[in-house]
């Protein structure tokens, strides 16, 4: 029997679609942005597919931090460990978390994002091993499951032998916000891991011949660039080289969108960004994977929801990475947030990477029951 302590962060991620690159200390302004809550739902797929597994009992929080979600998952056997009141807090996390130390479980699963790791790690620190379900904004720790599904997978899967040491990351949320990424390593966790299941932390790549290739992948982007057709730049420095090739200013962690080679609208949210489509006939996004955890989509670019791929078409999504950064990123993933979108991807992409040159790259795909 594993026993299995688990917790949710209900406002984890609240700011991705609304534009703020992250929900730590601005929960207030994005609720008056218009965002919802995300985590539970993120965190009921995991919960629906593990509660068709014999052999496991939760030990879990109250409310929204993980009772209501277990209830409507339908998972047989949990008993709740910790209650709170009101709206949840990081403390709160930290007093469940040691509660579950002390009842013994085998293995934190939480739902939420880098602050929540943050907080768990805190706690418990190497005593415990953690996992996550991915809900957060960027998410550059590796203790996530690649997305929702796999987090199922890894809690049925794994045993004592399949643990490995996994970064826990502190990202500076104010610097993020204003275009600038400051990352440190916060500690050191245990989290079940299986090969390609697992995030790895970012990396940012900085070898002389990226810029090179950056400005090749540009010039090939200026070049196939449609009359009148919206063009939405996705965040990264490779999306920020073909806006520079265009003349340009682009926001770095953020989406902009561009048409007939000119700034339509910059650091847009996920309302934004849809109220433009509806107003052109044709629209194509150009995404580039964060280094060697390989997301195309679900990680630092939220405001590309799943229905805004729905809306522009897949076969509209251009996907652009340097030669360097493919030879570090084996798999690329795909976490909408709509597995069923993730599946028609299928299990290859092209990713443009030079002057009329691309590589096919594999998509993970979980496996589905």
């Amino acid at each position: 029997m594993k026993r299995i302590g688990f917790l949710i962060n209900p406002v984890a991620g609240m700011g991705g679609a609304v534009g703020l690159k992250g929900t730590d200390g601005n929960v207030e302004e994005a609720r008056l942005r218009g965002a919802s809550p995300q985590a539970q739902d993120r965190a009921l797929i995991t919960l629906a597919l593990l509660s068709r597994e014999a052999g496991l009992c939760f030990l879990a929080c109250s409310g929204a931090m993980g009772e209501e979600t277990l209830k409507k998952a339908g998972v047989p056997d949990y008993q709740i460990l910790y209650h709170y009141r009101g709206e949840s807090s990081a403390e709160n996390t930290r007093q469940a978390a040691q509660a579950f130390r002390k009842a013994g479980v085998d293995l934190i699963l939480f739902c939420g994002g880098d602050g929540t790791a943050r907080d768990l790690f805190d706690a418990v620190g190497r005593d415990v091993p953690i996992l996550g379900i991915p809900a957060g904004v960027k998410m550059y720790s590796a203790v996530f499951a690649v997305d929702p599904s796999t987090a199922a997978e890894l809690v049925m899967r794994y045993d004592a032998t399949s643990l490995r040491d996994s970064e826990v990351m502190d990202v500076d949320e104010d610097a993020y916000r204003n275009g600038e990424l400051k990352t440190r390593l916060y500690g050191i966790a245990r989290t079940p891991a299986l090969a390609g299941k697992v995030q790895f932390s970012k990396h940012i790549f900085e070898e002389k011949d990226e810029e090179r290739a950056k400005k090749e992948i540009a010039r090939f982007a200026r070049e196939i660039m449609i009359p009148d057709v919206l063009y939405i730049l996705g965040a990264g420095t490779t999306t920020e080289s073909i806006a520079r090739e265009l003349g340009v200013s682009k926001t770095l962690l953020g989406v902009d969108a561009i048409k007939n080679g000119r700034t339509v609208a910059k650091d847009l949210d996920e309302k934004t960004l849809w109220s433009l489509l509806e107003q052109v006939q044709e629209a194509k996004i150009l995404l580039s994977p964060i280094g060697a955890q390989g997301f195309i989509l679900g990680r630092g670019n939220q405001q590309i929801s799943a229905r805004i791929v729905r809306k522009v078409g897949r076969e509209n999504i251009i996907v652009v990475a340097t030669p360097h950064k493919l030879r570090e990123t084996p798999v690329l993933y795909m976490d909408s947030g709509d597995p069923s979108l993730d599946a028609e991807f299928g299990d290859t992409v092209l990713v443009v990477s030079g002057y009329r040159m691309a590589q096919k790259k594999r998509i993970y795909q979980p496996e589905r029951g």
